[in-house]
């Protein structure tokens, strides 16, 4: 499964670290890419995630979700 959101506050590759990480933690998370031009980060998970816990990953590396 694939999903798109959108974090604000990314301005450089150590910002896509972290949020990187941080979602990578959640279970079931196979895969995290994120295009920090437009703060798009594609998850790809063996199961749907809550948004809530995406929220509180983004919010631990710093940042805040959007979408």
């Amino acid at each position: 499964m694939e999903t798109v959101y959108s974090v604000k506050g990314m301005t450089c590759g150590h910002c896509v670290s972290s949020v990187s990480s941080e979602i990578g933690k959640l279970d079931g998370v196979n895969g995290v890419g994120v295009d920090l031009p437009t703060g798009a980060v594609t998850v790809t998970s063996s199961a749907a995630l809550e948004q809530a816990a995406v929220a509180a990953a983004v919010e631990e590396a710093g940042y805040e979700l959007v979408s």
